[in-house]
C-alpha cells in the first residue's frame, strides 16, 4: 500500500494493490503507483497503472511490467511545461517502440503486447491514458462509472484485442481529463476482475469504504470466488483531498455561469430544497437550504442582479471561493465549492451555522459583559490575523459579518470584498465599504491593507462594548472629518481602564500611530483580559439610591435633636 498525504498545493490520496494469479500457472498482469517530484506549479504528481500482458505469448509478463516501469520512469522524468497529456503519451510511445522492435527482433517474444490503464493526478484534474480492455472505473455518490472504452473485436471475439501497446507502431491512446473531487475513489483493474463481477457486486464492495488495500484484496478474492479463469489485478485510489483551485480556473467557471434573480422559499435548484429566508440585502439573497443528495443543510448566496455590474458579482464570488480554498481555520467561514456539472447559476454554498451576527446580539438585551466582550474582541482579532497571515485583506469588518455560533465560537464572513495576493481587485469604483467603519485613508482613495482592517476591527470592538461608533456614524457618499474618538470609558465606566487605551490606538487616525499588526492587538486584549477586571463601581450614597429613605432618616434625626433640646430646657 501506497499513502500519499499532502499539503498546501499538493493533492492527499491514499493507494491499495492486490494482484493473484489465479488459475493461471503464472501472473501475467503487473500494477504499480508511484508519486513524482515536482512538474509544475509547485505541485506533485502521481499515477496508478495496471497493465495485463496478452495471454498465449511468452512475452506477456514482460510486456506488461516493460510498458508499467518504463512510462513511470518516463513521464517523471520529462518536464512539467509538457502539459500530461504530451508527457505521457511521449513516455508511452517510447516504450511501445521498444517492446513492438523486441517482438520483431527476438522470436522468444514474437508477438509481445500488453494492456495498459493509467490513472494520472494532477493539481485537480485526473487524467486517464489506456488501450486495451483493462479498465478504470469511477465510484463517486454512490455511482460506479467505467470511464475506458474496451479496445477489442466485436461479435463473439470480445476477447480478441484490437489495440494494445506493442501491437503497432506508434501506439493509439486513449487520453481523458476530468475534475477530481474529495471522497471518490477510482478503480483500475485488468479483465480478470471485471469479468467476473458485476458492475452491482463492485459498486457493493466499493462503498463499504474500508482502507484501499483492504478493498483491493476484497475485490480480487471476489473475483476468484466468482469463478474467474484470469489473472486477477485491482488497484484502488481514494481522493482523501484535492488542491486548491487557481484564481483563474475559478474566474473561468464563474464568468459561465448566469446571473438569474434570486429564488424564493419552497423551490428546488441544483438539488438543493430552500427551505427559508435568511436575509435579503440590497447585494445578495441567503437562504437556508437542504441538500437533496447528502441531506446536510446550508446556506446559499445568490446575487440581486442589477444592483451591480456582473463583472463586479463573479469578482466576489471568485475571492469568497479562492479564500475559502486556500485558508482552514475555526474562526473563518466556508465556502462549499460545487461541482461544475452541478452549478446552473451564479451563486456560493456555505455550511449552515447555528448562531446569530454580532450586529443582532448589539440589538437585544442584555448588554454584553466585559467577560464576554473580551472573548469575541479576542477570538475576532485572532480570525482576522489569520486573513492576514495569507496576505488577504478583508476590507469590510464590521458586526453585520461576524457570526457567533450557539457553541461559543465565532465566524468571520463575507470574503466577498477581500483584497487578495496577486490576484486582479477590483475597479475603484466597485470596492465597497461600510463608511463608519473605514480607516481615514480609504476615503482618499487607498485601496486597504492591514493597517484599515485594524481600524475597522477596532471600531468593531468600539461598537461590542458601547453601541456607538467612536467617530459617530457615517453617512454614505460623504467624507468625514476625524477629531477625538469619542471616550469609551464615558459609555462604559465599568470597564477597565487599559481597554479604552488598546481600542483608541487601534483607531488612531493616523495608521503609523496603530499597532504594528492586529496580532499585537490582539494579544492586548487576551493579556489585559487575564490580568485586569472590570473597575469596581462607586457605592452610590443613600440620596442616590433611596431619596425617601434619605429624607425620611434626616427628618426622624433632626426631630430626635429638637427633642433632646427641649427636654434640656
Amino acid at each position: 500500500m501506497n499513502r500519499l498525504i499532502r499539503h498546501g498545493h499538493d493533492l492527499r490520496c491514499e493507494i491499495g494493490f492486490a494482484s493473484e494469479r489465479g488459475r493461471r500457472p503464472d501472473n501475467q498482469d503487473f500494477g504499480a503507483a508511484r508519486i513524482g517530484r515536482a512538474r509544475i506549479d509547485s505541485r506533485t504528481d502521481a499515477a496508478a497503472v495496471v497493465a495485463d500482458g496478452v495471454g498465449g505469448h511468452r512475452g506477456g509478463r514482460e510486456a506488461a511490467e516493460l510498458a508499467v516501469r518504463g512510462f513511470l520512469d518516463g513521464y517523471f522524468s520529462l518536464p512539467g511545461s509538457l502539459g500530461v497529456r504530451l508527457a505521457a503519451a511521449r513516455s508511452l510511445d517510447a516504450v511501445n517502440s521498444w517492446i513492438v522492435a523486441q517482438g520483431r527482433v527476438d522470436a522468444e517474444r514474437a508477438g509481445m503486447a500488453t494492456t495498459f490503464t493509467a490513472l494520472i493526478l494532477s493539481g485537480r484534474t485526473g487524467h486517464c491514458v489506456h488501450v486495451g480492455d483493462s479498465r478504470l472505473y469511477r465510484f463517486r455518490e454512490g455511482a460506479l462509472d467505467q470511464i475506458t472504452d474496451d479496445h477489442v473485436m466485436g461479435g463473439g471475439f470480445q476477447h480478441v484485442l484490437r489495440r494494445a501497446v506493442g501491437m503497432e507502431d506508434p501506439v493509439r491512446l486513449d487520453h481523458l481529463a476530468f475534475a477530481l473531487r474529495p471522497l471518490e475513489r477510482f478503480l483500475l483493474c485488468s479483465d480478470g476482475v471485471h469479468g467476473a463481477l458485476s458492475d452491482a457486486k463492485m459498486r457493493e464492495i466499493l462503498s463499504q469504504r474500508a482502507a484501499p488495500q483492504q478493498t483491493a484484496h476484497d475485490l480480487v478474492a471476489a473475483a476468484l470466488a466468482a469463478g474467474s479463469a484470469d489473472n486477477c489485478t485491482a488497484l484502488v485510489v481514494d481522493i482523501l483531498d484535492t488542491p486548491p483551485a487557481d484564481e483563474s480556473d475559478l474566474r473561468d467557471f464563474f464568468d459561465d455561469l448566469p446571473i438569474r434573480p434570486p429564488p424564493q422559499p419552497g423551490e428546488v435548484l441544483d438539488d438543493y430544497r430552500l427551505d427559508a429566508l435568511l436575509s435579503d440585502g440590497r447585494y445578495s439573497r441567503l437562504l437556508r437550504a437542504e441538500d437533496l443528495r447528502s441531506g446536510a443543510h446550508v446556506v446559499i448566496k445568490f446575487p440581486q442582479p442589477r444592483v451591480a455590474e456582473d463583472a463586479a458579482f463573479r469578482r466576489a464570488f471568485v475571492n469568497e471561493t479562492f479564500v475559502a480554498s486556500r485558508v482552514r481555520s475555526p474562526w473563518i467561514a466556508e465556502v462549499i465549492e460545487q461541482p461544475p456539472e452541478r452549478q446552473t447559476r451564479l451563486y456560493s454554498v456555505m455550511p449552515f451555522y447555528e448562531g446569530e451576527t454580532l450586529e443582532q446580539r448589539l440589538n437585544r438585551e442584555p448588554r454584553i459583559s466585559y467577560a464576554e466582550g473580551a472573548q469575541i474582541a479576542a477570538r475576532l482579532a485572532r480570525a482576522v490575523g489569520v486573513l492576514h497571515r495569507a496576505r488577504i485583506i478583508h476590507r469590510d469588518i464590521k458586526p453585520d459579518n461576524v457570526l457567533l455560533l450557539k457553541d461559543g465560537g465565532l465566524r468571520l464572513l463575507d470574503l466577498g470584498v477581500a483584497r487578495l495576493p496577486q490576484v486582479e481587485d477590483f475597479a475603484p469604483q466597485d470596492i465597497p465599504g461600510t463608511p463608519s467603519y473605514m480607516a481615514p485613508e480609504l476615503f482618499s482613495g487607498a485601496a486597504g491593507d492591514e493597517m484599515s482592517d485594524l481600524f475597522a476591527l477596532g471600531v468593531t470592538v468600539f461598537r461590542l462594548f458601547s453601541g456607538a461608533y467612536p467617530y459617530g456614524e457615517i453617512e454614505p457618499f460623504t467624507k468625514p472629518r476625524f477629531g477625538a474618538p469619542a471616550s469609551l470609558a464615558a459609555r462604559r465606566p465599568d470597564l477597565p481602564a487599559w481597554l479604552e487605551g488598546a481600542v483608541a490606538k487601534a483607531i488612531a487616525v493616523d495608521p503609523a500611530q496603530r499597532y504594528s499588526d492586529v496580532l499585537e492587538f490582539a494579544f492586548e486584549i487576551e493579556n489585559g483580559a487575564r490580568s485586569a477586571r472590570p473597575a469596581a463601581p462607586k457605592k452610590k450614597a443613600l440620596y442616590e439610591r433611596n431619596p425617601l429613605l434619605f429624607w425620611q432618616v434626616l427628618s426622624a434625626l433632626l426631630a430626635l435633636a429638637l427633642i433632646a433640646v427641649l427636654a434640656r430646657r
